[in-house]
C-alpha cells in the first residue's frame, strides 16, 4: 500500500472518530417512544364524567391516540427528526397499533385543509418568481423607512389587516416571500439573527391575531358560530363577531409588536441607506410585467370569490379549497409556473400539516379529545365564573396547538355550555373567549399554517418557537382576562345570566 493510501486511510479513521453522537437527539427520540409505550400499554384509565352524570370511556384506541399525541408532540418540539417525518410516524403508528384503519389515518394527509395550504404556498412561490414580492417589499420599505422597529410594525400591521379579508394561511404564504426580500436587505445573509426570528415568528403570531376579527380570516369562526347556534339557539352575525373581536385582534397585534421588540430586539436600530436602496431596486424592476399582472389578477379573483362566499348564498356551498386550487391550475396553464417549480414546494411543511390533521382527527374520532375536555372542565364546575371562563379559553389554547382549532372548540363548547348555567355564565362569553385563543396557537408549528410557513425561513428552531410561545401565550391569556372581565362587559356583551 502506498504512503498516500495509508495517509488517506488514517485520515478517514480520524474523521470517523471525530463524528460526535448527538445525545440530545437520541434522548428526546427515546423519550417520545417511552411516553408512547407508557400510555399505550398502561391499564385502562377511569371514565370521564360530566356534571349531568354522563360517562365518557377511554377506549384502547383512544388511549393509543393519546400515546401518539405525546410522541408526536415530543418529537415536534425537540425536532429529533425532520418535522415532516414525525408526521409520517403519526400515520404509521395509527396503522401499526390498530388505533385507526390505515385508510383513515393516511387519507387525512390529503384532506381539503392540507390542499388549501399547498395552494397558498404555491401563491407565495408565484409572487416570488414573478417579482411581485420584491416590488411589494420595496414599496413597503420606502414607506416605513430604515428603523427596524418600524419595519417590524409595518410587516405586522399589513399581515394583520390582510387576514380580515382573506384566510390567514393565504396571507402568510403571500407575506412570507415579502419578508424574505426584506430580510435580504438586512445584510446578514441567511444567518440567524434576532431580527430574523422576530420578523418571521411575529408574522405567524399576528396572522393569528388578525384572523379572529372577521369570519374571512379562518374557517373556525363560521363553524363555531354554527355550532353555538345549534346548542344555544342564538346566532352571531358577521358584524356582531367583528364588533367584539376587532379591539382584541388589534390589541394583540400591537402587544405582539412590543413583545418582539422586547425579547427579540433587532441587532441594528436602523439599516442605513435602506430607504434609498429600496427605491433604487424598485426603479430597477421597471414596469409591471405580463406575468406579474396575470398572477395578480388570478390571485385577486380567487381571494374575491372566497370572500364573497360569506355574502352570496349561491357561492357558499363551493369549497374554498377548490377555489384556491384553481389558481394553481391557472399558474401552469398561463406558463407562470412549470414542472421544475414543483421542486421548490416545501413538502416538509405540507407533511407537517398533514400529520397534524391526522393526529387531530385521531383524537377526535376515538373520543380521546372529548375525554380530555370533560376531565379538564369538570375540575372547574364549582369555581368562580371568571376562573371557569378562563379555564375554557386555556384548554382551547393548549388543544389548538395540537389539533384543528375547530375541533378544539367543538369538543370543549358542549361541556362548557352544560356547566355554564350552574355558574350563571352567559354562553356568549364562552364562545368569544374560546375563539380568541383558538386563533392564536403560539407554542407548536402544527397549531396553525402561518407557524409552519414562517419556520421555512430557517431563522428559528421548533424549540425556540415553543420557548418564545410560552410568554406570548401568557400575554394572550392576560388579554382574554381583560376582555372577559372589563372590555366586553363595557361593550355590552352579557357575561352572566339572571339567577
Amino acid at each position: 500500500m502506498s504512503n498516500e493510501a495509508i495517509a488517506a486511510a488514517v485520515g478517514g479513521v480520524a474523521a470517523v472518530r471525530k463524528v460526535k453522537i448527538n445525545w440530545r437527539k437520541y434522548i428526546f427520540l427515546f423519550l417520545g417512544i417511552f411516553l408512547f409505550s407508557v400510555v399505550y400499554f398502561a391499564p385502562p384509565w377511569p371514565d370521564a364524567v360530566d356534571p349531568m352524570g354522563k360517562h365518557f370511556a377511554l377506549s384502547k384506541e383512544a388511549k393509543g391516540a393519546l400515546a401518539v399525541f405525546l410522541l408526536a408532540g415530543t418529537w415536534w418540539v425537540f425536532e429529533v427528526v425532520p418535522i415532516g417525518v414525525t408526521s409520517l410516524a403519526i400515520g404509521v403508528l395509527q396503522a401499526l397499533f390498530l388505533i385507526r384503519p390505515a385508510k383513515a389515518a393516511f387519507t387525512d394527509f390529503m384532506v381539503p385543509a392540507v390542499m388549501f395550504i399547498f395552494a397558498s404556498i404555491v401563491i407565495g412561490l408565484v409572487f416570488t418568481k414573478t417579482g411581485l414580492t420584491r416590488r411589494l417589499a420595496y414599496k413597503m420599505l420606502a414607506i416605513v423607512g430604515e428603523k427596524t422597529s418600524m419595519i417590524y410594525l409595518g410587516c405586522f400591521i399589513v399581515t394583520s389587516a390582510l387576514t380580515h379579508i382573506m384566510a390567514h394561511t393565504a396571507v402568510a404564504a403571500t407575506i412570507y416571500p415579502l419578508l424574505i426580500s426584506i430580510y435580504a436587505l438586512y445584510g446578514e445573509g441567511e444567518r440567524q439573527t434576532r431580527f430574523g426570528k422576530g420578523l418571521f415568528m411575529g408574522m405567524a403570531y399576528v396572522a393569528g391575531a388578525g384572523s379572529i376579527v372577521t369570519l374571512l380570516g379562518a374557517a373556525r369562526g363560521a363553524v363555531a358560530i354554527g355550532f353555538f347556534n345549534d346548542i344555544v339557539g342564538k346566532n352571531v352575525s358577521f358584524f356582531g363577531l367583528t364588533y367584539y373581536m376587532f379591539p382584541i385582534g388589534w390589541l394583540m397585534t400591537f402587544l405582539l409588536w412590543g413583545f418582539f421588540m422586547l425579547v427579540l430586539r433587532p441587532e441594528k436600530k436602523v439599516i442605513p441607506g435602506l430607504k434609498e436602496r429600496a427605491s433604487q431596486l424598485n426603479a430597477e424592476l421597471g414596469p409591471l410585467t405580463r406575468y406579474e399582472i396575470t398572477a395578480a389578477v388570478i390571485v385577486g379573483a380567487c381571494i374575491l370569490t372566497m370572500s364573497l362566499r360569506s355574502f352570496i348564498p349561491a357561492l357558499e356551498p363551493v369549497d374554498k379549497t377548490a377555489i384556491i386550487l384553481i389558481s394553481t391550475i391557472l399558474f401552469f396553464i398561463t406558463g407562470i409556473l412549470d414542472l421544475d417549480d414543483l421542486e421548490e414546494i416545501p413538502w416538509n411543511i405540507i407533511l407537517l400539516f398533514a400529520g397534524a390533521m391526522s393526529i387531530g382527527n385521531c383524537l377526535w374520532e376515538t373520543g380521546a379529545a372529548e375525554w380530555l375536555a370533560v376531565n379538564w372542565l369538570v375540575m372547574f364546575q364549582k369555581a368562580n365564573w371568571f376562573v371557569f371562563v378562563l379555564s375554557i379559553a386555556f384548554f382551547v389554547m393548549i388543544m389548538t396547538n395540537f389539533i384543528m382549532n375547530v375541533a378544539a372548540i367543538a369538543i370543549s363548547l358542549p361541556v362548557a355550555l352544560v356547566i355554564a348555567p350552574y355558574l350563571q355564565v352567559a354562553p356568549e362569553v364562552i364562545l368569544f373567549a374560546s375563539l380568541v385563543t383558538a386563533g392564536m396557537p403560539f407554542l407548536l408549528l402544527v397549531g396553525a399554517a402561518p407557524n409552519a410557513i414562517a419556520y421555512d425561513s430557517k431563522q428559528f428552531s421548533t424549540g425556540e418557537f415553543f420557548l418564545y410561545g410560552i410568554p406570548a401565550s401568557i400575554l394572550l391569556m392576560l388579554v382574554v382576562a381583560f376582555a372577559v372581565f372589563i372590555l366586553w362587559p363595557l361593550m355590552g356583551m352579557p357575561v352572566m345570566t339572571a339567577n
